[in-house]
């Protein structure tokens, strides 16, 4: 039996535009004291599993392997999606890559994370139920009434219950009545016992990912193939579903940088802060940028890009993104 960290590398990060971009996703930057999301991702799970797999797209797949090659570390297999059909498929071309009775250890790569001690706590806890024959989830204690993140309501490692992205009143009761954790998006099984609950509750994602990983070339999933593939997460196509569900209520730092709300309260909090100017996020390449008299001003310069947004901003960036790129494919 071994341990696989399954590295999940699909999204763009269309709210943290145009500093994140289809390029250069937000995984890939290296503002984080000199390193990468996806760096961190690496090197904070090596002491915890035998070999990693990587799964992403063919954009990133030469930014991966650069900054792998910068660490002097290497990842055991790659999977590049030719089209993307969300997280289900994603690790089910894992768990067919490996002996079923391995362990998956699946981390997107995007989230920050810290307070190694705990962290490392509940990733054994997870490989302990994981060999139990449980779908372990991570639950993160919450901090605030996030309402961009959903929630599942447990009792010990029980879930009860998963919840839906709340609204801000909804949120503030789930922090009152307690008992609630929010949901990370990192999971941990074995991958024979997911390929049976894939297979018992959508045989169809289970048969057709089979049909296209089969079709790999050069490690490239099958595109024409891929498109036969349900698009679904793995929380609607499993977690949701299965009576096998356990939860690690988990006390590590975490968040998800969705946002450059959180990115700035990221930042507050870092050794590495050069990027906050008199309580302002500025991100710029060759303009020299002075802000005076403001305060919580987020400013990136790109080359071809310059967004300038107020903090009660930033929620409409992810439609300025699809409006401008709609007009300047070049953009996204």
């Amino acid at each position: 039996m071994k341990k696989y960290n399954v590295i999940l590398s699909g999204g763009v990060g269309t709210r943290l535009w145009p500093l994140s971009r289809e390029a250069c996703p937000k995984q890939f930057l290296k503002i984080f004291n000199g390193r990468s999301l996806f760096q961190e991702t690496v090197l904070r799970n090596q002491p915890h599993c035998d070999d990693a797999i990587m799964i992403g797209n063919q954009a990133t797949r030469s930014l991966w392997n650069e900054q792998l090659a910068e660490m002097g570390c290497a990842i055991g297999q790659e999977i590049v999606e030719s089209t993307p059909r969300n997280t289900a498929a994603a690790i089910a071309f894992a768990a067919l890559s490996v002996d079923r009775d391995d362990l998956l250890f699946i981390t997107p790569c995007d989230h920050q994370i810290g307070n190694p001690e705990e962290y490392e706590i509940a990733v054994q806890r997870a490989f302990e139920l994981a060999l139990e024959d449980k779908l372990v989830t991570f639950g993160i204690l919450p901090r605030s009434p996030h309402t961009g993140y959903g929630y599942m309501q447990h009792e010990g490692e029980q879930v009860l219950a998963f919840r839906e992205k709340p609204d801000a009143e909804t949120a503030r009761s789930f922090l009152s009545k307690g008992g609630y954790l929010w949901n990370s998006g990192m999971f941990c099984f074995r991958a024979g016992k997911f390929l049976e609950a894939l297979g018992e509750w959508e045989p169809e994602i289970l048969s057709s990912s089979k049909v296209a990983l089969e079709k790999s070339v050069l490690n490239i999933v099958d595109k024409e193939a891929s498109l036969h593939i349900p698009s679904k997460s793995v929380d609607y196509a499993v977690m949701e579903k299965s009576k096998d569900i356990a939860v690690v209520p988990s006390l590590f730092d975490w968040s998800d940088l969705g946002s450059f709300v959180a990115l700035k309260e990221y930042m507050e909090g870092a050794s590495d802060n050069g990027y906050l100017q008199n309580g302002n996020l500025v991100f710029s390449s060759k303009l020299n940028v002075s802000i005076l008299g403001l305060q919580d001003i987020i400013v990136v310069d790109n080359e071809d890009v310059l967004l300038i947004a107020s903090k009660e901003g930033v929620d409409a960036i992810k439609e300025e993104y699809e409006t401008v790129t709609q007009q300047k494919p070049a953009c996204k």
